[in-house]
């Protein structure tokens, strides 16, 4: 049974700047003739860099940059675009790790969600050397033969904050893990018997992405839709 109670990251990061100041920047890229989906052109524009400075945390980021852009930056489309959520249960995450489901059509029309797993089943390692934490889901874009996701892991209960990864591009081709393992097998002691999922490095992510994303268009996992602010 999913948690439809669970707090998302949406919320945990942007739950202030919704709905009157993502409008302001709505309404500021529109007067600026500049394309949301162009991330690097959202970025440097007045109505991105602005919001941006103010999610900059007071300690500044250092090398995070990357990832507070590509966070802010598919967080926004996602509200953009209706703040879609897609929610996977557990069956049908079991599934989509054991048999590769076909290729989706591409489609040059835009589409962001969030799409949020089944609590701790899934672990990964978003910061080299660290310890594995949970994944919670991530935001996703997709258009055209490209999916560009950020990845939120160690989103738990009296954190303040969490932990963000992102990749993008095509469909990855045949996958394999140094060790011979399969993919998505658990690396974490005692996972495989209490059910666990890892990932290991980006690709292993954005083939899981792209397999939820099969499941995403066939409206094959359950979606509550809150509607645009825009």
């Amino acid at each position: 049974m999913t948690d439809l109670a669970r707090l998302t990251p949406f919320e945990v990061a942007f739950g202030p700047f919704v709905p009157e100041r993502l409008g302001e920047v709505h309404r500021g890229l529109a007067m600026a003739e500049i394309d949301p989906l162009d991330r690097d052109a959202w970025a440097i524009s007045q109505p991105g860099a602005s919001l941006l400075h103010e999610l900059r945390p007071d300690t500044g980021l250092g090398e995070a940059v990357s990832e507070l852009v590509a966070l802010a930056h598919a967080a926004f489309l996602y509200w953009q675009l209706g703040e879609r959520m897609h929610i996977l249960d557990r069956t049908r995450l079991d599934a989509l790790v054991r048999v590769r489901p076909p290729a989706v059509p591409p489609s040059d029309d835009p589409l962001a969600y969030y799409l949020q797993l089944p609590p701790q089943r899934v672990w990964g390692s978003p910061v080299a050397g660290a310890a594995p934490e949970p994944l919670d889901g991530w935001f996703a874009v997709a258009r055209a033969d490209q999916l560009a996701l950020v990845a939120v892991f160690g989103l738990l209960s009296g954190r303040p904050g969490f932990t963000v990864a992102h990749t993008d591009g095509p469909r990855p081709g045949a996958l394999v893990r140094e060790d011979g393992t399969a993919l998505f097998a658990s690396v974490l002691e005692g996972g495989a018997t209490a059910g666990l999922w890892s990932l290991v490095g980006e690709g292993e992510l954005l083939e899981l992405g792209w397999r939820a994303h099969h499941l995403v268009l066939a409206e094959a996992v359950s979606a509550p839709v809150k509607g645009s602010s825009a």
